[in-house]
């Protein structure tokens, strides 16, 4: 079966298991994760602070907000601990639009 299907031997072997064990729903369908690998630096609360200030004015002598300079603001207002990564940044306010 692992060489029909191009899978591992192990592969195979735990989603028999997971039939046997849990039923044909479950080796059907993936199990969704209990808690993510990582906890998120921004909950819901700090996204919508950030958004808000996207939304302000940007920093004096600049023309509009870059994702490192409020990677920066975030942790100066308090908004995180921690700093944020620029990326992470991106992607909270690409799922706000």
């Amino acid at each position: 079966m692992a060489e029909a299907y191009d899978r591992s031997t192990t592969a195979v072997r735990s989603l028999r298991q997971r039939f046997v064990e849990e039923g044909l729903e479950s080796a059907l369908n993936r199990k969704k994760q209990q808690n993510p690998p990582r906890p998120r630096k921004l909950d819901e609360a700090a996204e919508a602070r950030l958004i808000a200030t996207v939304q302000g004015p940007p920093p004096e002598g600049r023309s509009r907000w870059t994702l490192r300079l409020l990677s920066d603001r975030i942790v100066e207002l308090g908004i995180s601990d921690e700093p944020v990564s620029h990326s992470a940044i991106g992607r909270a306010l690409k799922k706000a639009h």
